[in-house]
């Protein structure tokens, strides 16, 4: 058995009855019942991944999963391709937005070249996982073999396993790759059977020329290759990304170790969107971060049956968002752990329960 199926047959849904008793634990906090909203929510799906009453504040972890696009020849970012390794670097310096906002999260960023066209020195906070360098330019035929999407999405998932062994019990999913909202609407379009036109959006900024031309370019690169929207390795290796499927192999990674992943936006989220199409159940550790401006974001949470934590019209990618998303879920926990119950505070709880 190969190391996704292994993986994807190991994955069980969280424990439903310590739902039910996270939930009673809440409800004798001193507060009216439910009156704490979606951290209530939040907490309760923590228990239960954990499979403990009382977990600790997790060690947390970003991955920033980059890659290069062949498809980028065909003018559809408003950045060149060397951008991607260039902000590589901006990342292990500590000075991109994902090192701030992860700072402030509490949690560790490690930057993934996965499928960058160049070839990095050794430098504390990257991992080498090249599989490729950068995708083919997938108007002319597939993006990588099949052999290499499963490749990366095996990376992903032994990312994984090698993290939780660490000691970390949150992921968070980022992604660098100029060109990537390409690919990650063509994914979309594919598993939703939505329209392209209708998950589409500007990507970096690019204007109403570059746009239509990147719509055409989605819709040349679905007819000529053919994915299969029943097999979402066909769906990656004909549209995808390497950094694409990365994300995928940590998704599913973290729900066969019970590890919640918070997923960032409209590509992370196309990655989560492939484990999700390989078993459903993937989605069970899955914390959507936000809603992203970029339009196709929406049906693909949707899909999945996830509710964003935040909408703040973020765009940027590299795990910004879930960095951000991850403050809400340790302050769900937070919540959780410490606030006092009506016996403990010496306080009339409420009589109509």
């Amino acid at each position: 058995m190969g190391i996704i199926e292994e993986a994807l047959k190991s994955i069980k849904r969280p424990d439903s009855e310590l739902i039910t008793r996270a939930q009673r634990r809440l409800d004798n906090l001193t507060k009216p019942p439910g009156s704490l909203g979606r951290l209530e929510e939040m907490a309760r799906r923590l228990v239960a991944i954990y499979g403990e009453e009382m977990p600790g504040i997790p060690q947390k972890v970003v991955f920033t999963f980059a890659g290069d696009h062949g498809v980028t020849e065909e003018g559809v970012s408003a950045y060149p391709s060397e951008v991607t390794r260039q902000m590589v670097y901006n990342f292990i310096r500590g000075g991109a937005g994902i090192n701030v906002l992860a700072r402030h999260a509490g949690a560790d960023v490690v930057v993934v070249d996965i499928g960058v066209d160049f070839d990095f020195e050794d430098m504390d906070g990257l991992i080498k996982e090249k599989v490729l360098y950068g995708t083919r330019n997938f108007t002319k035929g597939p993006a990588m073999s099949r052999d290499e999407a499963i490749e990366c999405i095996e990376r992903g998932i032994r990312l994984a396993r090698t993290f939780k062994d660490r000691g970390y019990r949150m992921f968070a999913t980022g992604e660098m790759g100029i060109g990537n909202t390409t690919p990650s609407s063509a994914i979309a379009s594919v598993i939703t059977g939505k329209p392209v036109e209708d998950l589409t959006g500007r990507g970096t900024g690019i204007g109403d020329e570059a746009y239509g031309r990147k719509i055409s370019v989605i819709k040349r690169a679905i007819e000529i290759n053919r994915p299969d929207p029943s097999d979402p390795i066909d769906v990656l290796s004909k549209v995808g990304g390497a950094e694409i499927g990365g994300i995928a192999g940590l998704c599913i990674g973290a729900a066969e170790s019970s590890v919640p992943v918070v997923i960032d936006g409209f590509i992370s989220t196309a990655g989560a969107l492939l484990a999700y199409s390989m078993n459903p159940d993937t989605a069970e550790y899955m914390f959507a971060a936000h809603m992203s401006e970029e339009q196709g974001h929406r049906a693909m949470l949707e899909h999945m049956g996830l509710r964003p934590v935040l909408d703040l019209d973020l765009r940027l990618g590299e795990g910004t968002g879930a960095a951000l998303a991850m403050t809400i879920l340790d302050a769900s926990l937070k919540i959780y752990r410490e606030m006092a119950t009506f016996d403990e505070a010496g306080v009339t709880g409420d009589k109509t329960h």
